[in-house]
């Protein structure tokens, strides 16, 4: 990959290593807000209220990090990639595979391990970037708070 340019106290190596695991977060993070967007039109039953509203902000708040972790691949000189066909290029993770109108449960259960995924790959790529660059490894650990938080969430629709 041909860098624009390389930000103070990184080379062009690390800065390539950053930005490749930079763009596989930013992949599943665009899935991920597409998923939830997904299972908030389709969910039914009791609660449905509850979850249909619940999911809404969890968009906005993926699509947020999603576009924070393209600035960061943009300033590491990097191009990130937020086209539909990247999303499949780049996944490493098991696809949500809940389809249609389904209730609440088995939403929120599907919902829950594809957070697991989430969550656990997040955390693999902040012990990767520590090595790396701290600066992506923080922006990366804000976006875990914020995905933990929301996996209680839902946990505790379930409880």
């Amino acid at each position: 990959m041909t860098l624009a340019f390389i930000v103070p106290g990184l080379d062009e190596a690390t800065s390539e290593k950053a930005i490749a695991i930079l763009q596989n977060r930013l992949s599943q993070e665009q899935e991920a807000a597409l998923v939830l967007k997904h299972a908030h039109w389709n969910v039914t039953g009791p609660n449905f209220i509850a979850v249909h509203e619940m999911l809404d902000p969890q968009v906005e708040v993926v699509l947020a990090q999603a576009d924070e972790t393209a600035e960061r691949i943009a300033t590491l000189g990097g191009t990130p990639d937020g086209r539909a066909d990247a999303i499949t290029r780049n996944r490493t993770w098991k696809p949500f595979d809940v389809e249609g109108r389904a209730g609440t449960e088995e939403y929120l259960k599907a919902l829950i391990e594809y957070y697991d995924a989430f969550i656990a790959d997040d955390r693999k790529a902040i012990a990767e970037l520590d090595d790396l660059d701290l600066v992506s490894s923080n922006i990366i650990q804000d976006h875990v708070q914020e995905l933990e938080k929301f996996q209680w969430f839902m946990r505790s629709h379930l409880a």
